[in-house]
């Protein structure tokens, strides 16, 4: 099953031709919702991978409260830069996917 409606046809046993459908405004639509989608399975990654760093940070008991505060302020700086990066990447395709 191919996403988007595309079509394919081997040629000569060697070659795949995949013909895309022209970019409607419809199908534009379609993009930027998979991109969101996509998008929003990034910060959730993200998040899971934040969770078990803090989860880490916690059962430690060899170092100080403030070690491990420090460590979680530049852990959550860190997410929130990753989480910023993502969604100025959504914010680039959506203009570019609804650019006629």
């Amino acid at each position: 099953h191919l996403p988007l409606a595309m079509n394919r046809e081997l040629q000569d046993g060697n070659v795949i031709r995949a013909t895309l459908p022209e970019l409607n405004e419809e199908r534009r639509k379609e993009f930027v919702k998979i991109v969101r989608d996509k998008a929003e399975q990034a910060r959730v990654s993200l998040r899971n991978v934040r969770r078990k760093a803090k989860d880490g940070l916690d059962a430690l008991k060899e170092v100080g409260e403030d070690e491990i505060a420090r460590a979680e302020k530049e852990l959550d700086a860190t997410t929130k830069q990753h989480v910023d990066a993502i969604d100025d990447a959504v914010k680039r395709k959506e203009a570019e996917l609804l650019e006629v």
